[in-house]
């Protein structure tokens, strides 16, 4: 009953006209930096932490997780439209959205990834609601074995998606893991592979390397074949299929709770971001839906509701051993740590005892943002 009193005080907090302006700010805001390619939500609320100094911390909190919870949400329009996903978080989308662009079916995509992003959002916010009050024994079984075998199996999940060339896609894994050790060792300080160049001490920056990845090759075939992103007689229609996008999340409401279940728990994780959890979700559908083998990273509908799904329902997992713990699961949540403290608030039992209605305060904003 303390829970369900708390939970209801919260949400006559966030339903203040001035906090609910703010929380329509920080979507905006997040909303925004997410179509721009390179801008994400890790450094729009790092930029938007000083302006909360003079609020109160329920409408601070409203304005940082508006613009945490949709910035991934606005990912797959370049993603799906012109085959670049702004950010590594959209990278799984691109294999089946920029197909369906191609085919005359970018409304359908678009729609499919908000509707999977909003139903995504909704559940890790209810989980976090849920998880709260029961979750400390669980997190305090995570440790270091356990990361590593979820990092072993996040690296084998690309050798399942290279379909009939899993050592193909190990080798590139492998690859990627060796660009990652570029910089500084984090325990150790030691450099390494920088080839004395200031510019690689903290690694090889990643929205380049995306960008160059996924935009610069498409870029070339386009202007080698001197091509169209959209196939002859067919347009780019961003409106039409939007009723069927929503649909299709309906038709496939089993995928979308189990990506989202999915994407929750890996968000709570430490270290597990959302580049990792999209292709765990997409590898994850890819081997449980029926005749996804054949059709996947041909314009399947499915592969972009399991990726955004997943995607969104991150952010209530992900706060979940912020608040209870102290332990930002990621670098955007490790912001959000920095502005508990600036507000007074000290991560650990006192979230969950005295400060409660503050905590699901945090469940309703990501709730409403994602609506």
């Amino acid at each position: 009953m303390d829970i369900l009193h708390s939970a209801g005080e919260a949400l006559l907090i966030i339903l203040n006209y001035h906090r609910l302006g703010f929380l329509f700010l920080g979507v905006l805001m997040g909303l925004c930096l997410g179509i721009l390619p390179g801008i994400g939500g890790v450094a729009g609320t790092a930029l938007l932490l000083p302006f909360t100094y003079s609020l109160d911390t329920s409408t601070a909190m409203a304005l940082l997780l508006g613009l945490g919870a949709t910035t991934t949400t606005a990912d797959p329009i370049s993603a799906i439209v012109l085959g670049a996903p702004g950010h590594a978080a959209s990278a799984a989308t691109t294999l089946d959205g920029y197909p369906m662009t191609r085919r005359g079916e970018a409304g359908r995509a678009l729609g499919a990834s908000y509707m999977a992003a909003m139903m995504g959002g909704l559940f890790g916010a209810a989980l976090m609601a849920g998880l709260l009050p029961i979750v400390r024994p669980l997190i305090l079984f995570v440790g270091s074995p356990e990361l590593l075998s979820l990092a072993v199996f996040g690296i084998s999940m690309v050798a399942v998606l290279s379909g009939n060339t899993p050592l193909r896609g190990l080798t590139c894994a492998c690859f990627g893991m060796t660009l990652a050790m570029i910089g500084s060792d984090p325990q150790t300080g030691t450099l390494r592979w920088t080839m004395g160049q200031l510019y690689l001490w903290e690694g090889l920056p990643l929205v380049p390397l995306t960008l160059g990845i996924y935009a610069l090759p498409e870029l070339c075939d386009l202007l080698v074949g001197r091509t169209s992103i959209v196939a002859k007689n067919r347009h780019i229609d961003t409106r039409t299929g939007l009723l069927q996008g929503i649909r299709d999340c309906g038709a496939n409401w089993f995928l979308v709770l189990r990506c989202s279940a999915l994407g929750s728990f890996m968000g709570m994780s430490p270290g597990i971001g959302a580049s990792v959890i999209d292709w765990l979700s997409y590898g994850h559908a890819l081997r449980t839906e029926k005749n996804a083998q054949q059709t996947f990273g041909t314009g399947d509908v499915r592969g972009v509701i399991a990726a955004e799904s997943a995607t969104n329902s991150r952010e209530g997992g992900a706060l979940v051993p912020t608040v209870v713990f102290g332990v930002p699961s990621s670098a955007g949540m490790a912001i959000l740590l920095g502005a508990f403290l600036i507000h007074g608030l000290v991560p650990g039992p006192d979230m969950v005892t005295k400060n409660l209605d503050i905590t699901y305060s945090m469940v309703w904003s990501i709730a409403i943002a994602n609506v």
